[in-house]
């Protein structure tokens, strides 16, 4: 357990009491605050800091559906942009809001020598495998509708990739001079198995709702990043699995739905890549702005 927690022990300084938002320390086995509210730290390695019922995260099912279409690489285009987006010279925190097994953030982390990481996720099963996805990364559980259980302004980097955001949290916890990296699907993106399986379809108006919950953010730069990808019926029944449909279908219903699409299948990634910075007349003490909910 002490090396799966090692990354835990280098960003606890970063880490606030979801109850009373005070600082804490870690101990032999638990995240303490100076209040006396403790936390026990998972034999694994990672943390869970929620007040109470949080959120529903990935299943089980979906974390391994999830590292397998991951590990064959099929999304390393859009985690190179990420990587690239990031500032070879940033320093300090990077934070994965919604990060799951960490698969960005480590890659950010072996990339910026600079940073270490928190990956923040609701899902037990993600933030298992996310503690010992890279040494300089530590793992959390907590819920960022309730508030981040971060300190103010300890990032110097806050990604997220395919996540729901919570614009005011991720406001207060970003350094002045740090940078938000945003990875959001266009209308494009996966069609094919989005016609196939009745996914929810991408908003047209995605981009005008994103630049309206980020209104206290200025845009830096943004690339459109569109490739060809060629999945057999494994891999496509875990593309789909791994995203909203599994909370609601198995690997076998899904399956099903995809049998009247040729196998091996080919559809087309497309998504755009964004950094933002926090607007110089914003800050902590701003009105707080519209969270709203997912996008």
């Amino acid at each position: 357990m002490e090396h799966r927690r090692r990354g835990l022990d280098l960003v606890v300084d970063a880490l606030a009491c979801p109850l009373c938002r005070s600082v804490v320390v870690t101990t032999t086995s638990a995240v303490v605050c100076e209040n006396g509210h403790a936390f026990d730290i998972a034999r694994q390695g990672y943390v869970s800091l929620t007040t109470g019922r949080a959120t529903a995260g990935d299943t089980a099912e979906m974390i391994e559906a999830r590292d397998r279409f991951l590990g064959a690489g099929h999304y390393d285009p859009i985690v190179d942009a990420v990587v690239d987006a990031v500032p070879s010279s940033a320093a300090g925190l990077a934070v994965d809001v919604g990060g799951g097994t960490g698969y960005h953030l480590a890659r950010v982390l072996t990339a910026r020598g600079g940073l270490d990481g928190i990956v923040l996720d609701t899902s037990k099963p993600a933030v298992r495998r996310a503690a010992r996805a890279h040494p300089r990364l530590g793992a959390v559980v907590a819920d960022a509708w309730a508030g981040l259980p971060l300190r103010t302004g300890v990032a110097a980097v806050v990604l997220s990739v395919f996540a729901p955001r919570n614009p005011a949290e991720t406001l207060r916890v970003l350094r002045e001079d740090g940078v938000l990296v945003v990875v959001t699907p266009t209308p494009r993106h996966l069609a094919e198995l989005v016609s196939a399986v009745g996914l929810v379809s991408v908003d047209d108006r995605k981009e005008e709702r994103l630049a309206r919950q980020l209104a206290r953010f200025d845009l830096e730069g943004s690339i459109d990043l569109e490739y060809p990808i060629t999945l057999d019926r494994r891999a496509a029944v875990d593309d789909v699995l791994m995203g909203p449909s599994g909370h609601h279908a198995d690997a076998a219903a899904i399956a099903a739905a995809l049998e009247s699409l040729p196998d091996p299948l080919s559809t087309t990634v497309s998504v755009t890549v964004s950094v933002f910075r926090p607007t110089p007349t914003g800050g902590p003490d701003a009105p707080a702005a519209d969270v709203g909910g997912p996008a």
